[in-house]
């Protein structure tokens, strides 16, 4: 096993390799892993379980609006709506 004989095996069962198939390893489209301290990654998994919890309360009041058939209108007590109900009396 001298490291030549070793290399030129490896050489040849990946040229026998490529000869047999077209499967290919995808490219790395992300930087390699990397350390963290404890507080770094601490720090990210707090921001990912807030997002998570946002994502979920999200989903849960869209599903319970759903479920209880709510109607979301705007309010204007102010606006035309209440303006149509008003009796409008002449001063002369």
């Amino acid at each position: 096993g001298s490291p030549v004989i070793t290399e030129e095996r490896r050489l040849r069962d990946k040229k026998h390799l490529n000869d047999i198939t077209a499967a290919r390893l995808p490219p790395l489209h992300h930087s390699p892993a990397k350390l963290l301290s404890i507080e770094e990654s601490i720090a990210i998994q707090i921001q990912q379980k807030e997002a998570y919890e946002e994502v979920q309360a999200k989903f849960a009041a869209q599903k319970l609006a759903e479920r209880l058939n709510i109607k979301m209108v705007r309010f204007e007590p102010e606006g035309e709506a209440l303006m149509q109900y008003r009796e409008v009396r002449d001063e002369d």
